[in-house]
C-alpha cells in the first residue's frame, strides 16, 4: 500500500505543477463543428489526457473480455471435476470399508 503512494505522489505533484505552470488561455476547436472552448492550457491538456486514458482503458477492458470468459469456463470445469473426484474418493473409501468388513461389492448394472 505504501509503495503505491511512493509512485503516485510524485506523479500527482508533477501533474499539479504542470497545471499551475501553464495558465495561459487557449481556444480548442473541433473542425467539422463550429464549437470552440477557451480554457487554461494546463486544464485543457489534463482533460484531454484523461479522456484519452479512459478511452484506452475501455478498449483494454473490452479486449480482455474473451480471456475472462474463458477463465470462467475453465474455473467451472475445474469445479465439476473436483466434485466428480470427491465422488470417486467417497466410493473408494466405502469399498475399502466394505472390504475390511468382508462384504462383497454390490453388483453394478
Amino acid at each position: 500500500m505504501a509503495m503505491r503512494w511512493v509512485l503516485f505522489l510524485p506523479l500527482l505533484i508533477l501533474i499539479a505543477l504542470f497545471a499551475l505552470s501553464n495558465t495561459q488561455e487557449v481556444e480548442l476547436r473541433l473542425w467539422p463543428f463550429d464549437i470552440g472552448w477557451a480554457s487554461p492550457l494546463g486544464l485543457a491538456v489534463l482533460l484531454l489526457s484523461g479522456v484519452g486514458f479512459l478511452l484506452g482503458a475501455s478498449i483494454a477492458w473490452a479486449a480482455a473480455l474473451p480471456a475472462r470468459r474463458r477463465a470462467r469456463e475453465l474455473q467451472n470445469a475445474a469445479r465439476l471435476m473436483e466434485a466428480e473426484l470427491a465422488g470417486y474418493k467417497a466410493r473408494e473409501e466405502q469399498a475399502r470399508r466394505d472390504a475390511d468388513l468382508g462384504r462383497l461389492p454390490a453388483p453394478t448394472a
